[in-house]
């Protein structure tokens, strides 16, 4: 990533003390920054590391071993900080990782693992958690990174200020080339405070109002959100908590958005874009700009992507494709599991995951994440999941949040059935027991729902009919 590397020693001869890395401990401006990145380089140079595996939090040594091994050519895997020892050990062999470098601790440690043969211009393998919980090595090129960060540098750079406040794991690749190398190109800021400063614990417990607290004390001027996170935020607001005024930029991307909740965010004065992107396509694709926005789309493609929807109504990817899996091949244009279309202005817009999609017995074809999109201003529901496929209506496996009746629910159901078509309305209910965790099999690593286990323990047809009256 020289590239990168090129443009940190141009801003440290332009402003050699603007602050590029601050923590609670320490700011670290752009002459240091390249200063400690060539040190951990030498040293990196001297264990002969060839493949190295980051671990660790969010914090100023992550983003300076990833520099430097990428300094010297050496393909970096982040090792996400939700994945079991199982899958980590996974990770490291499959991937052929000679060395760890833990950024809590500052520690280099070999493997003794036979590292893999060396890739000419590989930059990094990314692990996606998928719902077999055997994660996948996307391998991904310096040329490809450098195509999206540039893009996406130049879209952003009227928009998102110059203090970047990373709050999904430094290890995610949205966060990692969004949230890092971009802001970095930019000359801007990262905030890297550490995630349970700011309420997270685990890979999906949050302390709401300690998330908030953090965001008053950092003063961001741009976040990456998920739709979970957008909904905490909204639903604080809506509580009369205040939101940084500093806001000037928030992308949300990793699972459909409703536009309803996306128009309550605006109203709170939330600068909220919705964006499409997939590891195997080197992350963000699609992005909603000020002065280009349509809320419902995910955006317009960016320039170093082309899109396409075929016969079925799936989109594919071109001109940003990774090099393959790990050991696996891929071609010159990638299929993303997604359905949508592009309407008549280049706006994409995604309807959900074509694996997922239901067909009743009446013929009609139902989105899941689309209907569930549509309860995610529901303020008593904590998670849903739409089913039906094969039946005649839908039904929903909800998790309630916490103090909320099933009165309640049906109520908040039944007045967002009101603004959906007959066919996409819940007619039934189950009432989970627990969250959908890693932890007892109902979602994966990373939070995604495990739709077939879900579907095991809790069967649509044990669903309680909900009682409807619409206007």
């Amino acid at each position: 990533m020289t590239w990168l590397l090129n443009r940190l020693a141009e801003h440290a001869r332009q402003r050699p003390q603007a602050v590029a890395l601050e923590s609670a401990d320490e700011q670290i401006n752009f002459s240091d920054l390249c200063r400690r990145v060539r040190s951990l380089a030498e040293k990196l140079r001297t264990a002969r590391v060839r493949r190295v595996a980051l671990s660790g939090g969010n914090n100023p040594a992550w983003v300076i071993a990833d520099l430097a091994a990428q300094a010297l050519g050496i393909p970096v895997v982040p090792v996400p900080p939700f994945f079991s020892d199982q899958q980590r050990q996974h990770l490291l062999r499959s991937a052929g990782l000679d060395a760890v470098y833990d950024s809590d601790n500052q520690a280099l440690t070999l493997t003794g693992i036979t590292p893999a043969t060396a890739e000419s211009g590989l930059a990094k393998i990314t692990f996606t958690s998928g719902s077999t919980g055997t994660p996948k090595g996307v391998r991904l090129t310096d040329d490809m990174v450098q195509r999206t960060v540039t893009a996406l540098a130049t879209a952003l750079a009227p928009h998102a200020g110059h203090r970047h406040l990373a709050l999904l794991p430094l290890a995610t690749l949205l966060e990692n080339v969004a949230g890092v190398y971009v802001p970095l190109w930019l000359g801007a800021r990262v905030l890297l405070p550490d995630l349970p400063s700011l309420g997270f614990t685990g890979s999906s417990q949050l302390n709401p109002r300690q998330l908030l607290g953090g965001l008053q004390q950092w003063r961001p001027h741009s976040l990456i959100l998920v739709p979970e996170l957008l909904r905490v935020l909204v639903a604080m607001a809506d509580a009369g908590v205040p939101i940084p005024e500093s806001l000037q930029f928030i992308a949300v991307g990793g699972g459909k958005i409703d536009p309803v909740l996306l128009g309550r965010a605006r109203d709170h004065g939330l600068p909220v874009y919705e964006g499409y992107g997939l590891s195997e396509c080197g992350s963000v694709v699609a992005l909603n700009l000020p002065g280009a926005d349509r809320p419902g789309s995910v955006g317009r493609i960016l320039p170093q992507a082309r899109a396409r929807i075929d016969d079925q109504g799936e989109i594919h990817i071109r001109g940003t494709v990774m090099r393959g899996y790990l050991d696996q091949p891929a071609g010159d244009e990638w299929p993303t599991g997604d359905l949508g279309h592009l309407d008549s202005d280049g706006f994409l817009h995604v309807h959900g995951r074509r694996k997922n999609l239901l067909i009743t017995t009446f013929g009609r074809n139902v989105n899941p994440e689309w209907v569930e999109s549509a309860f995610q201003s529901c303020s008593g529901i904590r998670s849903i999941i739409v089913q039906g496929d094969g039946e005649p209506r839908l039904s929903a496996v909800v998790v309630p949040m916490e103090n909320t009746t099933l009165e309640q629910i049906n109520e908040q159901i039944e007045t967002v059935n009101r603004r959906l078509p007959d066919y996409a309305r819940v007619a039934a209910l189950t009432l989970a027991d627990q969250p959908f965790t890693a932890d007892n099999g109902l979602a994966t690593a990373n939070g995604r729902p495990r739709r077939d286990a879900i579907a095991e323990r809790y069967p649509p047809k044990s669903a309680i009919s909900i009682s409807h009256s619409y206007a």
